[in-house]
């Protein structure tokens, strides 16, 4: 059994910053790429940052310069440095990775977190 749990969200100001945390626990063998998507309500899950397991990271447009997303190889553990917050990235953030199991090591799964609301707001 494999869990992704987030942690690290609430309600902020605008321009206020907030930090997401996401464990990956269980039969894992290796974790490749480790992501933070987003939903708003009414809108479609998006993606918002992607790490590899060798570092690499992409961003979508509306957060570049604001998030950072970093990952700790050794914890199984992904992390989201959100500043400069605005009204606009208010949403429901789920933690997803693509990892592989100890009992299936051919095969890579693709697993996601509960959700952790964010949201900003005066």
């Amino acid at each position: 059994q494999v869990q992704l749990v987030e942690s690290g969200g609430g309600l902020v100001q605008p321009g206020e910053s907030l930090r997401l945390s996401c464990a990956a626990s269980g039969s894992i063998l290796r974790i490749n790429a480790m992501d933070w998507y987003r939903q708003a309500p009414g809108k479609e899950r998006a993606l918002v940052a992607r790490i590899t397991s060798g570092g690499s990271t992409n961003y979508a447009d509306s957060v570049k310069g604001r998030f950072t997303i970093s990952r700790d190889n050794a914890k199984n553990t992904v992390n989201l440095q959100m500043n400069s917050l605005k009204p606009e990235d208010t949403a429901v953030y789920y933690c997803h990775a693509d990892l592989v199991l100890t009992t299936t090591p051919m095969t890579t799964y693709s697993y996601w977190g509960q959700g952790t609301q964010v949201t900003v707001s005066s």
